[in-house]
């Protein structure tokens, strides 16, 4: 197994450590059948819960297992070694949900709901994509009318990851449909069991198929003025921050899947033998497996920088955007290179690199695309070097 040779505190390194033995004894031996059979790991998730996998993000005072940002990261790499599905669920469920209650729900709502995450009872879904809203965020058209005591929410959200098994929804809408994007969005918590809300099939997909997407459909769905998370209007702000953390999450992932290629293509080039030797003798292979090492300790230096950031209450959105931008890029190219190590066998199901390479290229297009990673970096860069007035 490849490790990047860089330090940690004890702690980071236990976590990681105890991360590790979870998801090679709990989530690695399912994790071929959860895909094959389209299957939600809903007993990986419970026990991710058992070890506090699920209250990441979640203070003490509401039952959680509060870690910094950089072993939030560890976790989250490790899990996606094993699975990239049971990864992304705990991604949204700690980065996008439970932290958006924990930093903006009143006092009502964090005890309603945090305890509950914390311990899996409560699955978290994050409702911003729509039809005609994806790398558009501003330009959702889900309104959110006010009426005596709330809100009445009305509108589509689809590719919404965990719906048919969440039990609190961060869901956002337009409140105000004349102002710009400052002002226009508020975001809401919707228990998905109430009237008005009706969660759609599970889609079928390319990869992390043990992980579900459905769509949200929102029909005069009454919200508590209570469950406006932080201030009515304030909900692109919210989205925003949420996603720059989010994106140090599939980062993370994005690194876990390109780990697996790498460990995976190192253990079947020193045992395949072609030529009377084995592949990795030959310094085509070679090549390949310098490349993605190499590359794989750039993207976690990249992720747990913006990590580190983060943790220091400094501005990280740009370095975010970079991690995930390099990471999922990196992982869709060592799953290419792992099944081209494997040659035909890469091609087969049974020899697991299929399954990675299926699974990293969603890490390039949730949670921003390469090309908004792009976008966001370079108005990163620009907004330093434009001269004061």
């Amino acid at each position: 197994m490849y490790e990047t040779q860089l330090p940690l505190d004890p702690d980071q390194l236990a976590i990681r450590d105890a991360t590790r033995e979870f998801a090679a004894g709990v989530v690695a031996p399912r994790a071929d059948a959860r895909d094959a059979a389209e299957e939600f790991p809903a007993e990986e998730i419970a026990a991710a819960a058992e070890v506090g996998l699920l209250g990441m993000t979640i203070p003490e005072e509401h039952g959680g297992f509060p870690l910094d940002a950089v072993s939030v990261a560890l976790a989250y790499e490790e899990v996606a070694r094993a699975s990239a599905s049971v990864s992304v669920i705990l991604s949204v469920h700690n980065t996008l949900v439970a932290q958006a209650l924990a930093e903006h729900g009143t006092a009502e709502i964090k005890a309603q709901y945090l305890p509950e995450m914390a311990v899996g009872r409560c699955i978290g879904a994050y409702a911003l994509t729509e039809p005609e809203a994806g790398s558009d965020a501003a330009s959702i058209r889900t309104r959110a009318v006010a009426v005596d005591g709330g809100f009445e929410l009305s509108g589509e959200k689809v590719f919404i990851s965990s719906a048919g098994h969440a039990g609190v929804i961060v869901a956002f809408a337009v409140t105000d449909p004349e102002a710009r994007t400052s002002g226009r969005i508020t975001a809401f918590v919707v228990d998905p069991e109430q009237d008005g809300v009706e969660i759609g099939p599970p889609e079928k997909k390319l990869g992390i198929l043990a992980s579900e997407i459905c769509a949200i459909h929102f029909d005069q769905c009454h919200v508590r003025y209570e469950a406006v998370l932080g201030d009515v209007g304030g909900g692109f702000g919210i989205a925003m921050g949420l996603l720059s953390s989010g994106r140090i999450g599939i980062a993370a992932q994005a690194a876990g899947i390109a780990a697996a290629a790498l460990d995976k293509s190192l253990e079947y080039s020193a045992s395949r033998k072609q030529f009377g030797q084995p592949i990795a003798e030959f310094q085509a292979i070679q090549w390949k497996l310098a490349d993605i090492a190499t590359a794989l300790d750039a993207a976690r230096l990249l992720i747990w920088n913006a990590a580190r950031l983060k943790d220091a209450g400094v501005a990280y959105g740009r370095e975010a955007s970079q991690a995930k931008l390099f990471a999922s890029e990196l992982a869709v190219r060592a799953a290419n290179e792992a099944v081209q190590i494997h040659g035909g066998y890469g091609y087969l199901k049974s020899y697991g690199v299929e399954r990675l390479y299926r699974d990293a290229k969603i890490t390039e297009i949730y949670e921003g695309t390469s090309e908004i990673q792009r976008l966001v970096i370079a108005r990163g860069l620009l907004a330093q070097e434009r001269p004061r007035r």
